[in-house]
């Protein structure tokens, strides 16, 4: 755990052993209900300190700049949900009937949630973040300063950085299963546009542009089409690239036909105003958001 942004990992060395521990019994045959209070007690504080921020699923290392998954949180997270028997929750005249609760708001928080937003628990927003009608999944976090746009979805263990934009109808994948995997990362001042889908632990860099429709999976093709030779990105968009949809040439059996791709045209300038990069951004190379 050297060298990252979130030290309180060291507070949890016991809970971690007891997690880590008991999914392995389960994993083995061990029933669940025969489990010791101690370690329902160890899951539940695992999921507190997720759902308060004190403890995230994956952290940017300041010695290598990877980020780094915490398996033993997502192994806490799977076992929360042999912890919680179903129940029916209302909201209001809305019933649903689910195994994990959603976030209440108080406005102490500072997060504003318009009505539909949904953040599960076991997620965390932090102050000054904004929810259009959304959804969050467990474990995902969602730093200060960033918007989830109108039917934008998160999904479990993302993490989405500070001053983010997620447009309407955005998607980022989630991830619980297998425990190695890593979640969607979305680096700070990203901006994605309308209907973006981002999954498979795909990383956005910061600074980046996603223009309108991007589709990004492990294995799609980030072509970088700025030099005299293409660069091609698989699993990653550098920092501050400006990204459009595209399609690719693919000799089939049947016949030449093109798959979808995406495109690098240009790079986002840097700059201390970030919303005027942006628009630079978006003239300069006439990406539809």
């Amino acid at each position: 755990m050297n060298n990252k942004s979130n030290s309180t990992h060291n507070n949890f060395t016991e809970i971690e052993k007891i997690i880590i521990n008991l999914y392995d019994k389960i994993q083995n045959g061990f029933a669940f209900n025969d489990s010791s209070f101690q370690e329902k007690e160890a899951v539940e504080d695992t999921l507190l300190a997720l759902n308060s921020g004190q403890l995230r699923i994956c952290e940017k290392n300041l010695g290598t700049g990877l980020w780094d998954t915490h398996q033993w949180i997502k192994k806490a997270v799977l076992l929360y949900f042999r912890l919680k028997g179903m129940e029916v929750m209302k909201a209001g005249d809305f019933h649903f009937y689910d195994k994990i609760p959603v976030k209440k708001w108080t406005g102490e928080e500072n997060v504003r949630a318009v009505p539909m937003a949904i953040a599960r628990y076991g997620s965390f927003i932090a102050p000054g973040a904004i929810l259009m009608p959304s959804y969050v999944n467990i474990g995902a976090y969602v730093d200060s300063g960033t918007m989830i746009d109108t039917w934008a979805t998160v999904g479990s263990c993302a993490q989405i950085g500070k001053s983010v934009h997620l447009s309407g109808g955005v998607g980022i994948g989630g991830v619980l299963e297998p425990v190695q995997a890593n979640p969607v990362i979305i680096e700070d001042h990203v901006f994605v546009g309308s209907r973006c889908i981002v999954v498979e632990g795909v990383i956005v860099e910061e600074g980046a542009v996603l223009g309108a429709g991007v589709t990004l999976t492990a294995s799609t093709k980030i072509i970088d089409v700025t030099g005299s030779e293409p660069k091609i990105y698989q699993g990653r968009v550098p920092s501050r690239s400006v990204v459009i949809p595209g399609t690719q040439t693919k000799k089939f059996a049947a016949g030449e036909y093109g798959v979808p791709c995406a495109l690098i045209i240009g790079q986002r300038k840097p700059s201390t105003d970030i919303k005027t990069s942006l628009n630079d951004a978006l003239r300069d190379y006439q990406v539809s958001v």
